[in-house]
């Protein structure tokens, strides 16, 4: 007996109405054109010489440092702190999970501006730190690093207790039983379980923390060398050379882009 043929299966995107089509395609042209502007724009011509400049350099390394520096910082803090929220129960757990992601929302001038009022030499802390250790945060190397945490830990924070609660749990409790302690668990068996979202985490926290603007030049300013990162680079070429804040710009696009080629079938793959 000739079975009849199965049914084709609708695909939903296809049932998608026409009208549709008109304001997503409005959307993409929105967030497309002014990557192709600073593409078309580019001196393509004068591209190798611009980009080895010597303010170009320390820009671009004083970025990598920093940027690197603010990652291994959440990382410190950040893991523990995803650890806690997806694993403890405790009251108010809601409270601060808010609280861990208003950097995300946040502007990042705002957050300048809390960094100074407690880390400033006249701060909550941090004039106990100049007074006792002579240590002076704001307008520093490391107060750029301060700042660059401040406002990227929460994607490694979100990454990460996302991938806990998803790891199965039945692994640390299998460990726990055959006698391993906690921190033992924590090391030998969680963290290899979380490590592509602490991972991921890390890679996004990383491409923010080099993106990062408002907090660092209110809380760290822009001194070349010192605290000039590539994004204040882009402020101050954008009012003198144009030229040289696309370049600037390029060498940013360029890093954002490879970040989501390297996280695609992570965050952004589909069928």
């Amino acid at each position: 007996m000739v079975r009849p043929p199965a049914p084709r299966r609708r695909v939903p995107g296809r049932q998608a109405p026409l009208a549709l089509f008109v304001p997503a395609g409005l959307g993409l042209a929105f967030l497309v054109l002014p990557l192709a502007g600073l593409l078309a724009r580019a001196p393509w011509a004068t591209l190798p010489q611009r980009l080895a400049a010597p303010g170009v350099l320390t820009a671009l390394r004083l970025s990598l440092l920093t940027a690197t520096g603010a990652t291994l910082l959440c990382l410190v803090l950040g893991v523990p702190l995803a650890w806690v929220l997806a694993r403890v129960r405790f009251p108010g757990r809601r409270l601060v999970r808010a609280l861990v992601t208003v950097p995300l929302v946040l502007p990042p001038v705002v957050g300048g501006v809390a960094l100074l009022l407690v880390f400033g030499r006249r701060g909550l802390l941090g004039g106990w730190l100049d007074a006792t250790l002579g240590v002076t945060l704001p307008f520093t190397t490391a107060g750029v690093v301060l700042a660059e945490a401040f406002v990227a830990m929460p994607f490694l924070v979100i990454a990460v207790e996302g991938a806990l609660r998803a790891a199965d749990a039945r692994y640390e409790e299998a460990a726990a039983t055959l006698g391993a302690g906690r921190w033992a668990t924590f090391t030998h068996v969680t963290l290899p379980l979380v490590a592509p979202g602490v991972a991921a985490g890390a890679v996004l926290c990383w491409a923010r923390a080099l993106g990062e603007f408002g907090a660092t030049i209110t809380f760290a300013g822009n001194f070349p060398g010192r605290t000039q990162t590539m994004p204040l680079a882009v402020y101050l070429a954008l009012e003198t050379d144009l030229e040289a804040a696309i370049v600037l710009s390029l060498v940013l696009l360029t890093v954002s882009v490879a970040i989501l080629a390297g996280l695609r079938d992570r965050w952004v793959a589909g069928p």
